[in-house]
């Protein structure tokens, strides 16, 4: 039995949603010193004009706050903060669909290292893919992308993410539309060699009660689980030696829309 209704946007028309993605992300870091973490996570996709709406006893486990996205979070709707976020760089989705890849709030919590949005025309043609940025800070920064075909676009690091890199560099990142497997890329380059590589890998599950107890029972407190992992290797890297860069005024406040 299905816990929500699902809708296919006419975006992308062999996909349907809400969806769930049970996903393992990595980090490697290759310099100053080779470091890996990997956990186990679930992440939703769906429509931002018609988010989930779950049964009562299931509504702790995700709630979608227009606060917890893009400046401020001071927007009526998620879609209202993306289409103002859109209109500040002269882009008009004129109607058309959004998907929206993301952690719910868990119990009142969530950590969104990265949202992800595709855009489309009301054609149902690709336009841009907004990449939000969260970090443990408090900070949070939107990257406006216009993949390749591959999916691939490039752009300047803006945020104060880790404590061991500066805010400098270009992210490689790889964004192509979610399907029955998800296969994401972030890659940081700095002084033309790579970084730091992000991948989010994951298979897609129907949203049911079942399915979504299922993940919620291994993986509880998920986005709080991943807010502790990244400071417990934090600390890890700090008593390894790896020297701190400081964090600059200009990258102590929120999202700017550069």
């Amino acid at each position: 039995m299905n816990a929500v209704p699902a809708t296919t946007p006419t975006a992308a028309p062999d996909l349907a949603v809400p969806a769930l993605y049970s996903c393992t992300i990595a980090h490697v870091r290759t310099t100053p010193r080779r470091y890996t973490l990997r956990h186990r996570t679930y992440m939703w996709l769906m429509d931002p004009d018609h988010p989930p709406r779950l049964p009562r006893p299931l509504r702790p486990l995700a709630r979608f706050d227009p606060r917890d996205h893009f400046t401020g979070g001071d927007r009526p709707s998620i879609r209202a903060g993306l289409d103002a976020f859109l209109a500040g760089h002269g882009v008009d989705l004129d109607g058309g669909r959004v998907l929206m890849l993301t952690h719910a709030r868990v119990f009142g919590y969530v950590f969104n290292p990265l949202t992800l949005y595709w855009c489309y025309g009301p054609d149902g043609q690709p336009r841009c893919v907004v990449a939000e940025v969260h970090n443990t800070y408090g900070g949070r920064h939107c990257y406006l992308l216009h993949p390749d075909a591959s999916g691939t676009a490039r752009a300047e690091k803006k945020l104060y993410v880790s404590p061991f890199f500066p805010v400098d560099g270009d992210y490689r990142m790889r964004v192509p539309r979610p399907g029955p497997q998800l296969a994401l890329t972030v890659r940081l380059d700095r002084e033309g060699a790579r970084a730091f590589t992000a991948t989010v890998r994951g298979t897609r599950r129907e949203v049911s009660t079942a399915n979504l107890l299922r993940l919620a029972l291994r993986h509880p407190w998920s986005t709080l689980a991943v807010s502790a992992a990244i400071r417990f290797h934090g600390i890890r890297l700090y008593l390894r030696g790896l020297p701190v860069q400081p964090r600059r005024p200009e990258h102590r406040t929120p999202e700017k829309a550069t």
